[in-house]
């Protein structure tokens, strides 16, 4: 959700100065997110007036947010040539130099915005702050030095103590970002910004129902202010994801709150763009098909709008125009791919390759959707996360070696959420490819599922099940010792758990493998020991035939 909140706040809304009248409308229409209306104010400001520099930042500003940084440049440029406030176009312009990696050349534009500044002018030391706190490069710390200077010339400004919280919240401290919300929303109970910013820290520290309860204060005061429906809408998706049986409610309260949050600020190609990767968050595809086919009819060249065409077909059952869409996107060198596009692409071939029965997938389409999903896990190492789904579906179509080579990628990373489960399933998906009538047992890759069971004892000791597989697993390689110590480890596991444990059904059936697999395994070297664990076995089930069978061919 961050990238909908960049710029969040009215990105170097300037601290207090005389504004004139269309000026303030253009300034509001900013913080509340209503980036084309504020444009358009500040179009018209500029025809009459061209070198205007306070409107020709705010313009370079607005452009800034919705990432069309050329715009940006020239009206920053433009604004140098204006006589009132135009040192504040060399913070846009040293924005633009931190976006770009150049430090140098932004505290140089830096240094020049505050050259010869007035004892107690805060408005360039605000700017630079919030540069610093919302470059794409942010350097939180910065921000704060240069905010603090311009609290000590004046600690009773909002916007100052406003930016403050902005800067803090950046830098992780979240005590002091509340302080200065706080006392942004004291000094000026108008600047309601800071009263949203107090709920979003709630939500943060996953107190939802005290964030969504500060977000209806805000509604109380003006329930048309845009952003806090956007919030509301974030609070809502978190809410469900962190408490899957509310999940859809929540999420579907999600989207009612960004819907009512687009009402109130604009229905531009920009907004539409951010409501899309939020129905790609709430997985609400169709109509993220909808909105995708709403952008083509406004814009039919916009790159981007092939990714979320490219999702919402995959989700809705259309293969082949996701692969085409997803193709597309990623072939544009000017695009910024993200790990989820070689996803997508990577699970529609395979959806694209699996035959009419269910039961294969065409290999090259297979080995190819596998190669962009690797590619995905090599632009960030935590997309493992998302095969875990992908792997669990082959698996109960019982593609079991596809699925284990989807798997495989998720026992790599133990920082992954699934890591446990993807080992154990890996094992599994190896165990039942190679336990097959008819199927020669591939020793080298049961021996990769023997592994994957031993990661999950290390990681999670008490999950006795994980000694069971283990046991199952040498025992398809035939190696008799090592079936017998992991049977054994399972019994032990189940016992120390107590009678309640040893009274399941589950476990008893489970029991009674492990006793007659270990007297299988002892039968061709130790006939005494084999008759000791079938006499185990008719303990729990005096009429269990493969035991009372296995003893006759015993005496």
């Amino acid at each position: 959700m961050n990238k909908f909140k960049i710029f969040s706040v009215a990105f170097l809304v300037s601290a207090a100065f005389s504004y004139g009248q269309d000026l303030t409308q253009a300034r509001k229409a900013i913080d509340a997110e209503q980036y084309e209306n504020a444009k358009s104010m500040l179009k018209s400001i500029l025809k009459t007036s061209p070198l205007d520099a306070r409107a020709n930042f705010l313009l370079g500003n607005v452009y800034l947010i919705q990432t069309v940084t050329d715009s940006a440049k020239i009206a920053y440029q433009k604004g140098l040539e204006g006589p009132d406030g135009a040192k504040l176009n060399y913070v846009g312009l040293g924005v633009i130099d931190l976006d770009n990696g150049n430090t140098v050349a932004a505290e140089a534009n830096f240094a020049s915005a505050i050259k010869d500044i007035k004892k107690k002018d805060v408005e360039g030391l605000t700017a630079i702050g919030r540069a610093y706190t919302y470059s794409t490069k942010p350097n939180y710390k910065k921000a704060i030095e240069f905010l603090n200077r311009a609290k000590t010339v004046n600690p009773n400004d909002a916007l100052v103590q406003l930016a403050l919280g902005d800067a803090y919240y950046g830098d992780k401290n979240q005590n002091e970002a509340y302080a200065a919300y706080r006392n942004a929303f004291q000094i000026d109970p108008s600047l309601l910004r800071a009263k949203v910013q107090l709920g979003v820290l709630l939500k943060g520290a996953k107190s939802y129902d005290e964030a969504i309860k500060s977000f209806n204060e805000v509604i109380a005061l003006n329930p048309n202010y845009g952003p806090v429906y956007r919030e509301l809408a974030e609070t809502y998706y978190k809410w469900g994801r962190n408490k899957p049986s509310k999940s859809k409610e929540y999420m579907q309260t999600a989207i009612g709150y960004y819907e009512k949050y687009l009402s109130l600020t604009d229905y531009s190609l920009h907004s539409r763009m951010r409501h899309a990767d939020f129905l790609v968050l709430v997985k609400d595809y169709k109509a993220l098909e909808v909105e995708a086919n709403k952008m083509i009819e406004m814009d039919k060249v916009n790159p981007r709008i092939f990714r979320y065409l490219g999702y919402s077909a995959y989700e809705n059952g259309n293969v082949d125009v996701a692969i085409k869409s997803l193709e597309s996107f990623i072939a544009n060198p000017d695009n910024k791919i993200i790990a989820k596009d070689y996803l997508y692409l990577g699970t529609s071939k395979f959806k694209k390759g699996l035959s009419a029965d269910g039961l294969s997938i065409e290999p090259t389409l297979y080995n190819s959707g596998l190669a962009d999903i690797k590619k995905a896990i090599e632009m960030e190492a935590l997309a493992v996360e998302d095969l875990n789904e992908i792997g669990v579906k082959m698996f109960n179509q019982k593609l079991y070696k596809e699925a284990a080579s989807v798997f495989e990628i998720g026992t790599v990373n133990t920082e992954n959420k699934n890591y446990i489960e993807d080992n154990i399933y890996y094992g599994l998906s190896i165990y039942y490819s190679n336990n097959k009538k008819g199927v020669t047992p591939d020793l080298i890759a049961l021996q990769k599922a023997d592994t994957a069971f031993g990661n999950v004892t290390v990681a999670s000791p008490s999950y006795q099940d994980a000694y069971l597989y283990r046991g199952r697993t040498n025992s398809l390689m035939s190696n008799d010792a090592m079936t017998i110590k992991y049977y054994e480890e399972f019994v032990a596991k189940a016992t120390e758990k107590g009678p309640e444990e040893l009274a399941k059904p589950t476990t008893v059936k489970k029991i009674i493998e492990a006793y007659n697999t270990i007297a299988a395994s002892y039968a061709n070297n130790d006939v005494a020991k084999a008759k000791e664990y079938f006499a185990k076995t008719l303990a729990l089930d005096p009429v269990n035939n493969y035991a009372t069978e296995s003893l006759k061919l015993l005496k």
